[in-house]
C-alpha cells in the first residue's frame, strides 16, 4: 500500500494555501496544467482509499485506476466555495467509485447493492477482527461489528460466490490436463422422470374421479372402445358417456394445472 505523502513540518497534508490555491484556479478557469498538478498532489490519496478496497480478488493496479478515475471526478465536481476540504469531499467520491466499480465489473450474477457492498466489507473488516481477537470470530461477532443481522452477514457470504464464474470446460482437477470437465459432470434431462412425473400426476388427478368414471377412461383411452360401445358395456347413452369423459378430462386438467402452479411456486 502506497501511503499518502509526508507533508512538511507546521503545514497540513493536503489543505495548505497551495493546494487551496489550485483548486479555487482550477474551479475557476479549468486550466489542464492545474488539473494535472492536483492529479500528481492527491495521487497517493486516491491509492491510499483503493488499498482499503483490496483483498477482494481485483488486482491492486486496476483498483487504483479505478479510484485515480473517482480523484478525477472529485477534483472536477469539488466547489472551494463551500469551505469543505478537499480530501474530506474525496475520500468519500473515490470509495463510491470503487464500489460501483466491484458492483458493475466483478459480479457474474445479479446481486442486490446492498448485499453487494456488504459482501466487500466482510472480506476487508474479517481480516482485522481474526487479527484482534486471535481467532477466527463467529458469524454473530462479525455481524456485530458490521452492525447488520447475522443473516444478512451470511445472505453477504453465499452471494460473495456469484464474484466469479467457473467455466464448463474447466477440468475438475489440475492434476488431468485432459480429465473430466465440469460440463462431463452435469446431469441431463431424463425423460424418463418426466413420463414418471406426469404419470404420477395423472394418477393423482384420478383419485378425484370416481370408479364409474375411471372405468369410463379406462375403456375409452386404454382399450380405445367407442363411446356407443362404452354406453353399452356399461348402461348409459353415448351422449351420457360424452358428457361425463368431459367432465372427467376437465377435472383431470384442472388438477395438473394446479400441481404444476405448486411446484413452480416451490
Amino acid at each position: 500500500m502506497t501511503a499518502p505523502a509526508a507533508a512538511p513540518r507546521g503545514r497540513k497534508p493536503y489543505d495548505d494555501a497551495a493546494d487551496a490555491a489550485h483548486l479555487r484556479r482550477y474551479a475557476a478557469d479549468r486550466r489542464p496544467e492545474d488539473r494535472d498538478w492536483l492529479v500528481r498532489r492527491f495521487l497517493p490519496l486516491a491509492r491510499h482509499v483503493a488499498a482499503r478496497y483490496s483483498g477482494g480478488g481485483e488486482p491492486i493496479d486496476d483498483l487504483e485506476q479505478v479510484a485515480s478515475l473517482g480523484l478525477v471526478k472529485a477534483i472536477d465536481r469539488f466547489d472551494p466555495g463551500r469551505g469543505a476540504s478537499f480530501s474530506s469531499y474525496a475520500v468519500p467520491t473515490i470509495a463510491g467509485e470503487l464500489r460501483r466499480h466491484f458492483r458493475d465489473h466483478t459480479w457474474a450474477l445479479r446481486v442486490p447493492r446492498e448485499i453487494q457492498e456488504l459482501a466487500v466489507k466482510i472480506t476487508r473488516v474479517e481480516p482485522a477482527l481474526q487479527h484482534e481477537l486471535g481467532r477466527a470470530p463467529t458469524a454473530a461477532e462479525l455481524a456485530e461489528h458490521l452492525d447488520c443481522s447475522v443473516e444478512r452477514l451470511l445472505e453477504a457470504r453465499d452471494a460473495a460466490g456469484a464474484n466469479r464464474m467457473s467455466s464448463l470446460d474447466a477440468p475438475v482437477s489440475s492434476d488431468e490436463e485432459e480429465g473430466a470437465s465440469l460440463a462431463d459432470l452435469l446431469g441431463g434431462a431424463d425423460e424418463r422422470l418426466e413420463r414418471l412425473e406426469r404419470s404420477m400426476t395423472v394418477d393423482a388427478a384420478l383419485e378425484l374421479l370416481s370408479e364409474r368414471d375411471r372405468t369410463i377412461l379406462r375403456l375409452r383411452f386404454q382399450e380405445e372402445l367407442t363411446q356407443a360401445a362404452i354406453g353399452e358395456r356399461i348402461g348409459l347413452s353415448q351422449m351420457h358417456v360424452s358428457r361425463l369423459i368431459r367432465q372427467s378430462l376437465a377435472t383431470l386438467r384442472e388438477a395438473a394445472e394446479r400441481s404444476d402452479g405448486l411446484r413452480e411456486a416451490a
